[in-house]
């Protein structure tokens, strides 16, 4: 065994720590030099001679995509020698100690051992690399121009549904609790959480990402407080489902012509009923697959432990982003059935008005209902 791979070794025994520990420090108190045991050049004696499929394996994407999503963000993470006269890290070596820090659930203290950093300089990384993310994101997340919604509608037709723009569902990322109201935070399956709101369509990419909801809100008033409120009352301006198209929801959601739910099963549905429900499910279950490789990508996501809700907001939506990247490089990880979450659908149900609406949205899903069944 050569000395470089020897203390790799040792490193990686060392470190081997997925300990908790959360980001609260004050970042801008600026110590001594402290040098600490750590792993040398990991990255140009290990990373970088990793085959493709070992990148993937730890980085959990290709290095192809890595250096694209490095190409988007360089010139805004990019940093010069500070101040104090410290070197600084690479773009490079900061987007991949980003991209670990979702990927895996190291602790910070593994990951400064691993790339030879401190920890408040590991979190400013994770944050710039973060803040890069969020300003791409509306070039990233975006929703669908006129061929594209003809091309996803032709798709979800295809599957079983038409009429469909997307699907539209909520996920529980699971937080530490916080100091400041954390009955709030509480969600019904009891650990407190954050709610990511998507929206995606066949491909599993998300067209609208949104985060930040307490895990106690209901997820028809995550919906009423989200931007794709707008696009479902039709206003002024907001005109996102021609042709009188629609999202698939499930029964959590309120009825609407641009939003189709199930019938609720109360024992007396239609053959027809049935049908359409099971047409639905089927479309359905893309947002669900959605959710499931964003968590499995970037695992960070299945425990977020941090108590500064505002940074961890901005975490889940750059891990929107680099998943939709991931999608658009065709660099897509096998989905198995250990990765799927139990979903248990929110039988409560909120009224949230526009009567108007309930009523269209009824007449639509009924003449949806039997073409479907007629098919």
């Amino acid at each position: 065994m050569n000395n470089r791979l020897r203390n790799f070794v040792v490193n990686e025994l060392l470190l081997s720590s997925s300990s908790s520990e959360d980001e609260d420090e004050n970042l801008d108190i600026r110590g001594p030099l402290v040098l600490r045991p750590r792993m040398r050049n990991f990255v140009q004696d290990v990373v970088d001679e990793y085959s493709n499929e070992e990148f993937r394996e730890h980085f959990r994407m290709y290095r192809g995509t890595f250096n694209f999503i490095l190409n988007l963000i360089e010139n805004e993470i990019a940093t010069e020698e500070d101040a104090t006269g410290r070197h600084t890290c690479s773009a490079k070596n900061q987007l991949l100690i980003a991209i670990w820090r979702f990927g895996t659930p190291d602790s910070y203290r593994s990951i400064c051992s691993r790339f030879n950093v401190g920890k408040a300089t590991a979190i400013r990384i994770v944050r710039r690399v973060t803040n890069a993310l969020l300003n791409i994101s509306n070039q990233i997340i975006t929703w669908p121009t006129n061929d594209e919604r003809e091309n996803i509608i032709r798709a979800f037709t295809a599957l079983g549904f038409p009429g469909t723009v997307g699907c539209i569902d909520g996920s529980y990322v699971k937080i530490s609790e916080p100091k400041q109201n954390p009955r709030s935070y509480i969600n019904r399956k009891g650990f407190a959480a954050l709610i990511l709101q998507g929206v995606c369509d066949h491909q599993l990419k998300f067209l609208h990402a949104t985060a930040g909801e307490v895990g106690s809100c209901h997820d028809a008033r995550v919906l009423r407080n989200s931007e794709i409120w707008q696009y479902m009352i039709g206003m002024p301006g907001n005109n996102r489902f021609p042709e009188n198209s629609h999202l698939v929801g499930d029964k959590a959601y309120p009825l609407m012509p641009h939003l189709m739910t199930p019938y609720r099963d109360n024992g007396h549905l239609t053959e027809a009923q049935r049908h359409y429900n099971f047409c639905l499910s089927s479309v359905r279950s893309c947002i669900e697959r959605a959710f499931c490789l964003l968590k499995k990508r970037f695992r960070c996501l299945k425990f977020l432990d941090v108590k500064d809700i505002v940074w961890g907001t901005r975490y889940i939506i750059a891990c929107t982003v680099l998943h939709n990247i991931c999608i658009m490089q065709n660099d897509n990880l096998e989905l198995r059935v250990e990765d799927f979450e139990e979903n248990e659908d929110d039988n409560a149900v909120v009224d949230m008005g526009l009567h108007h609406l309930r009523i269209m949205g009824r007449n639509k899903r009924d003449d949806l209902c039997n073409e479907l069944f007629l098919v």
